[in-house]
């Protein structure tokens, strides 16, 4: 017995005192700048990637990037042995009843699925736009590069497939250029739709639009901050759940909002450089993005972007007014910016691609006591569990406890009226899966 127990126990310690995996640093620095360069230039020199833009030319409109971003994920296939499923997913859209929509056409997405090993059907998402626009979304022909919005959350896409298809995780990661996303987020909507028929269980979307401009119009140069945008709960909760948070709280905790604060912590683990800000808002006030459509069915999803917008680069015919020079040119990215935003989204995916499945469901308990009680469902693949904590006003999980391979615990000598809590399970490298708010109350 006492052979037993030791390895056991040092398992624990190891665990529960581990920080960070040197494959997670491995990944940060094969990450390349000079590819994501070449990356945006490529999908510039297509002249225009309107989503009605021309469709047979192999050097100019939607139609030729796409079918070189299709390359380019069956080139990185190649060079790991079919590691990727790569594939079109589209849908038709029609001029009737779309007021930015100028003639019927399909919306082509482009996927690449690296299934995961133990469960295949658990997906963590990244996208990136292959579309863009000049000032009238409705002109599809005249010259719209795109190069930040959003060449550069598309090759950051695909240096994140050339990077993660290194490794074998446990869960399936898909990288995908989505269309159609300036006039109405239809290539987001198609693939939502398609990943529900599919049976696709998703851990979390990441939307990238926008991943290379430092210089905002507001005079503000930055190139360590960036957003998380996450709405606050699902937008498919129940009236009961509704109801539910009056009294236990979860205004802030839904499945969204955890996929984010679960990046601010990977990102301030590992890359404690960089300026996470979490946005508590769905996305830019009034504004959407290809995270949405995916949120719309209950699926967890979130948008990395920038902080520091310039307007006069973004959904701008190329030419000067007043001094001012207008249009989304390759001038204006700074490819080491979208080199760390790509990073970003790396080390995240990895991290959730090598962590077991979340708890289904948290209970929780301790009404007039001092102590706080917790039961949870075991999930396979977990060595353990952390209970995390925060007072009701952070936006963040500020204090942790591992707690070993069990299915219940007291914490004791915290009042429950005073903090949130949550689950999260832990595998045997360290990695954690998100953190589930308690779902359930223990009487």
């Amino acid at each position: 017995m006492k052979k037993l127990i030791l390895p056991l126990l040092l398992l624990s310690i190891s665990i529960s005192s581990a920080q960070t995996n040197q494959k997670i640093y491995n990944i940060i620095d094969d990450v390349s700048a000079e590819r994501i360069e070449i990356d945006i230039q490529k999908l510039v020199n297509f002249g225009t990637r309107n989503t009605f833009s021309d469709t047979i030319s192999n050097t100019r409109g939607i139609g030729a990037a796409r079918r070189w971003i299709k390359s380019e994920f069956e080139t990185i296939s190649s060079n790991c042995k079919d590691c990727l499923d790569v594939f079109y997913q589209k849908d038709f859209v029609t001029k009737e009843g779309n007021r930015r929509v100028p003639h019927d056409a399909w919306i082509v997405n482009v996927v690449a699925i690296q299934k995961g090993t133990k469960y295949p059907n658990r997906y963590i998402i990244m996208s990136g736009d292959i579309d863009s626009r000049g000032s009238d979304t409705m002109e599809f022909t005249k010259d719209a590069p795109g190069a930040n919005d959003n060449a550069s959350g598309m090759a950051g896409t695909i240096e994140a497939a050339r990077v993660l298809s290194k490794y074998k995780f446990e869960n399936s990661i898909i990288y995908v250029g989505l269309s159609g996303e300036e006039q109405g987020l239809f290539g987001g909507g198609g693939l939502a739709k398609y990943a529900k028929e599919q049976g696709w269980d998703i851990i979390g979307i990441f939307n990238n639009d926008m991943i290379g401009n430092i210089e905002g119009v507001d005079g503000v140069i930055d190139n360590r901050t960036f957003r998380i945008f996450s709405e606050p709960v699902p937008a498919n909760e129940t009236e009961k759940e509704r109801n539910l948070r009056r009294f236990y709280g979860g205004e802030v905790d839904g499945i969204s909002r955890q996929l984010a604060r679960y990046i601010h912590k990977t990102v301030k683990t590992y890359m404690p450089e960089m300026n996470p800000m979490m946005v508590y808002r769905l996305d830019r006030f009034g504004r959407g993005g290809h995270h949405r459509p995916f949120n719309d069915l209950g699926f967890a999803g979130i948008r990395i972007m920038e902080a520091h917008e310039n307007y006069t680069q973004q959904h701008q015919d190329i030419r000067e007014e007043n001094g001012i020079k207008y249009g989304d040119v390759i001038e204006h990215v700074n490819f080491d910016y979208a080199k760390k935003l790509t990073t970003v989204n790396a080390i995240n995916m990895a991290s959730l691609a090598w962590a077991p499945p979340a708890p289904k469901t948290v209970a929780i308990g301790g009404i007039v006591e001092a102590s706080v009680k917790f039961k949870w469902d075991k999930v396979e693949g977990a060595v353990g569990y952390k209970i995390y904590w925060r007072d009701t006003t952070s936006p963040t999980w500020d204090k942790s406890r591992y707690v070993g391979d069990v299915s219940e615990f007291m914490l004791d000598g915290i009042v429950i009226d005073n903090y949130f809590f949550g689950i999260a399970s832990v595998g045997k490298d360290g990695f954690e899966s998100p953190v589930v708010f308690p779902n359930q109350i223990l009487r």
